[in-house]
């Protein structure tokens, strides 16, 4: 039965976005709520949801500042430089533009976090694509694909689960996945370059100006003190965002106090730049909330802990020499309905016994398990998709619908370029 209710919530969840019959916000409140009844937990939801909104108040706090720290910058002028550099490259060139958009990303996404990714990549193009008239559904798009690629680093959360789980050595499994990133890397360069052909069919070569690109954008010199200490700040957060120096709701926290502090230091300046944004940040931090919500009851009436036993159990006895192809692929959809945590600590320990009974190392079973990130950040389990598709301002159910075909893509073509380096095995 819980199996059952667990297919089923997650199946009439993707129904009503997709179809637009309810909002992401509504259906991520109502939904779980309504199969959690039916399963008979009415008198525990009240603790489950609040546990879930617990876990994920860090991530909501984080995006926050993040929001109005970064929109902040973009006020005060420090992109104008990239944006001025980046118009003088693509030229009105809508291929150039889409292209340009993921090679950001992928640099951007060094640092493996999508919400930092998202921000300072929207910040960048956003004005060009408005005036271009090509769809923010493209920057979408590229944008998820780059950063599903980049969200394999070491310094990622999925990674780091998979060496844990898996007891492997951390460098060794990084080197096995730089050649398989770098496929990952190539495809969304080329998928990139396919959208903005589309593009450029529909506009063909838009003519803009960087006074029309920038226009209501502070004008700043590269030399005012403001420019130099927003430019070290913004260095030094993501430095230590990569070092882990301190939690990241902690950092933004400050930053943005700073940020605040010199860039617009009287009161009633300090009250208008967080009323202009104060649009963004709501609307991405009650779909953060309603997720808790949506997370705490599946967790909490042990739906996680049923997919994960159902999904494993159904596999055929006579797939096991196979297993680690199966893994890569089947890692899209667990990754999907499932939390990482489920999936790595849950699912792949058991997938990987299996595995070894057919002479399938527990490394092999650690790169296939990191294959389906890509579709893992369309999952309604995944705070920063909430935060992209509110920048953009774009349908989150017309987003799930268009980008998914694209990040199976990547999937298939990282699982293609593993199997052609040898880190996977289809022959034992």
């Amino acid at each position: 039965m819980l199996i059952f209710l667990s297919y089923a919530m997650i199946a009439c969840f993707m129904y009503l976005i997709m179809s637009k019959r309810l909002s992401p916000l509504v259906a991520l409140l109502l939904v779980p709520i309504a199969f959690g009844c039916l399963g008979g937990f009415a008198t525990q939801l009240g603790g489950m949801m609040f546990d879930g909104v617990k876990m994920l108040a860090p991530t909501g706090i984080m995006l926050t500042f993040a929001i109005l720290y970064f929109c902040m910058m973009t006020d005060a002028g420090l992109f104008n430089p990239l944006i001025k550099l980046l118009l003088r490259l693509v030229k009105g060139d809508p291929r150039k533009i889409v292209v340009g958009t993921a090679v950001l990303g992928l640099c951007v996404g060094l640092d493996g976090d999508g919400a930092t990714t998202y921000i300072i990549a929207t910040a960048a193009f956003l004005p060009l694509y408005r005036l271009t008239g090509i769809r923010l559904q493209v920057m979408a798009t590229v944008l998820l694909m780059a950063i599903g690629v980049m969200n394999i680093l070491p310094w990622a959360g999925p990674f780091s689960r998979a060496a844990s789980a898996m007891h492997v050595d951390i460098t060794a499994l990084f080197f096995e996945m730089i050649p398989i990133m770098v496929a990952g890397g190539v495809w969304v360069i080329l998928a990139a370059w396919c959208l903005g052909r589309m593009e450029y069919r529909r506009l063909g070569l838009v003519s803009v100006s960087e006074d029309e690109v920038l226009e209501g954008y502070a004008h700043i010199r590269l030399n005012d003190p403001r420019f130099v200490f927003n430019l070290v700040l913004t260095g030094a957060l993501i430095t230590c965002m990569m070092l882990s120096l301190m939690p990241l709701p902690i950092l933004f926290m400050i930053a943005f106090g700073l940020a605040c502090l010199v860039n617009f230091p009287t009161l009633q300046q300090q009250k208008e730049v967080i009323a202009r944004h104060a649009d963004n940040v709501l609307a991405v931090t009650l779909l953060i909330f309603a997720a808790g919500v949506f997370v705490g009851i599946m967790g909490g009436t042990g739906m996680i802990k049923a997919i994960s036993e159902n999904l494993v159990t159904i596999l055929p006895q006579q797939s096991g020499h196979y297993m680690s192809v199966i893994t890569a692929l089947l890692s899209m959809p667990f990754t999907y309905v499932l939390t990482n945590d489920a999936f790595y600590f849950g699912v792949l320990p058991i997938l990987a016994e299996t595995a070894a009974h057919y002479g399938i190392d527990r490394q092999e079973m650690a790169v296939a398990s990191l294959i389906g990130q890509p579709v893992h950040l369309l999952s309604p389990l995944v705070a920063s998709t909430y935060l992209l598709c509110g920048l953009l301002d774009i349908d989150y159910g017309d987003n799930q619908r268009v980008s998914l075909k694209w990040t199976v893509g990547t999937v298939l073509v990282m699982l293609v370029a593993a199997i052609g380096v040898g880190a996977i095995t289809v022959l034992n």
